[in-house]
């Protein structure tokens, strides 16, 4: 009676199972491969900032981060790029972190309004 049809079609399906299941473990190590190096990646950014950029410099850092978190990280990703060209001599104090800000910071639109 092993080979009846309803056994076969049974079996077919643990074998599907099991293959939806060994799909998703193997998935789930590839998330957390990738969640392991973002967080590696996120702990050298980290390192990297705390090495070239003085305490208030990181601490008006934050601050923009908080208000305005895209031009953060773009700020951040600047910093560690420069670091990491080695363009940086000793430490960026919270007046070059200003003057970094300006430059970097997106362009106000201004409306000059003329009457006729």
């Amino acid at each position: 009676m092993s080979g009846s049809p309803d056994d076969e079609r049974l079996e077919e399906l643990r074998q599907k199972k099991m293959e939806q299941l060994q799909d998703r473990a193997e998935s789930g190590q590839g998330d957390e491969a990738q969640e392991a190096a973002q967080q590696q990646a996120e702990a050298q950014k980290n390192a990297l900032l705390r090495q070239h950029l003085t305490d208030d410099a990181r601490k008006r850092l934050n601050t923009v981060k908080m208000s305005k978190p895209q031009f953060g990280e773009q700020v951040e990703r600047q910093v560690v790029s420069l670091a990491r060209s080695g363009r940086i001599q000793g430490k960026i104090d919270d007046d070059k972190m200003k003057q970094l800000l300006k430059e970097l910071k997106p362009d106000s639109q201004s409306f000059d309004i003329q009457r006729r």
